[in-house]
């Protein structure tokens, strides 16, 4: 059963990271609309996010990470430009590095194939 974590729970010092860059969304508590941010790390129990949008130390968010959804946190800490989210529910990082099946709803036009494979039962063996 997962529990409910909170920042002082967490040792951000001995949790794994892995580096990446990939963009998400981010709602922050008293702020309205969503915040498009860089995500320069990740782990299971938080992630390192780079924008311009003023936040505080303890704010609660939720972020948007592709094939997770919305994940609650608190902000840990701020510098600069950045911040640390510790999420509280564990995340399984590797969902969010993987990559998508193929295109979905959300895929722009321009991203898509124009061209549509056959379906491989109606090809014939040479």
């Amino acid at each position: 059963m997962k529990r409910n974590r909170t920042v002082t729970d967490i040792d951000h010092r001995q949790v794994g990271r892995d580096s990446l860059f990939l963009m998400a969304d981010v709602r922050i508590e008293g702020q309205a609309g969503d915040h498009r941010v860089k995500v320069r790390n990740l782990s299971a129990h938080g992630m390192m996010a780079e924008c311009t949008v003023r936040v505080t130390s303890g704010a609660g968010v939720e972020v948007n990470l592709r094939n997770v959804g919305w994940v609650p946190g608190r902000v840990a800490w701020i510098q600069d430009n950045r911040f640390g989210i510790a999420f509280l529910e564990e995340i399984d990082p590797r969902l969010v590095r993987a990559s998508n099946a193929g295109p979905s709803e959300h895929t722009p036009r321009y991203l898509k194939s124009p061209i549509v494979p056959p379906d491989p039962r109606s090809l014939r063996k040479l």
